[in-house]
């Protein structure tokens, strides 16, 4: 599509180019066992395929048929509409700060038929602080920092039921980073997965 040497001066040029760049980018695949089809577009994070930290964490990731879900900055949708689709008795909430994400996973949720899903723009939980979980996955930003990191963990315990779970995939360099902040708001840390590049990584509420 962007091959070199592709002359742009030409107005036909143009209009063409920017009709292939705005169209929707569509593709399915089977993650966690359950196959679903994505509609993306050119700004969301890796929009032409899974990226290799959701990958991960969905394969490790426990979620129970009854289980009411969060998707932590959601994108286009693959963690929620993946854990959707293996609660089928219980509910997944799916957010994101960008109204864009929000739209593709709200489309996402309807093109893979599943109704026990809300999209919803909100900055982390500033807009579901009265829904609570059984478990919250996030694929955490690389530059993560650390005011938003704990934010973030905070408000997860604070929301988790008793027994729920917080999955965080992030890049390898900050599993240490990741280990020090579960282990000083939720009180465990359990490395469930350690790659080269990514690293999963789960905390569990107790009963207090």
């Amino acid at each position: 599509m962007m091959g070199e040497g592709r002359d742009l001066r030409s107005p036909g040029e143009r209009r063409r180019l920017q009709r292939e760049l705005k169209a929707d980018i569509r593709f399915a695949d089977v993650l966690a066992g359950e196959r679903l089809e994505f509609v993306t577009t050119w700004g969301l994070f890796s929009p032409r395929r899974i990226d290799d930290g959701t990958r991960l964490l969905l394969a490790h990731a426990e979620v129970r048929p009854t289980d009411h879900c969060l998707d932590l900055g959601c994108g286009y949708g693959p963690i929620g509409l993946t854990f959707a689709r293996k609660a089928p008795e219980g509910h997944c909430t799916l957010v994101d700060k960008d109204f864009v994400a929000v739209e593709y996973s709200r489309r996402n949720a309807e093109l893979n038929g599943l109704a026990n899903v809300d999209c919803l723009l909100s900055n982390g939980f500033a807009q579901i602080a009265d829904r609570r979980f059984d478990v919250i996955a996030s694929n955490l930003p690389a530059k993560v920092g650390r005011e938003l990191l704990y934010t973030y963990l905070l408000d997860a315990r604070d929301q988790l039921n008793p027994g729920g779970c917080l999955y965080v995939v992030t890049i390898t360099g900050l599993r240490r980073f990741i280990e020090r902040g579960f282990r000083e708001v939720f009180g465990n840390y359990d490395k469930l997965k350690q790659g080269r590049d990514y690293t999963v990584a789960v905390a569990r509420r107790g009963s207090d």
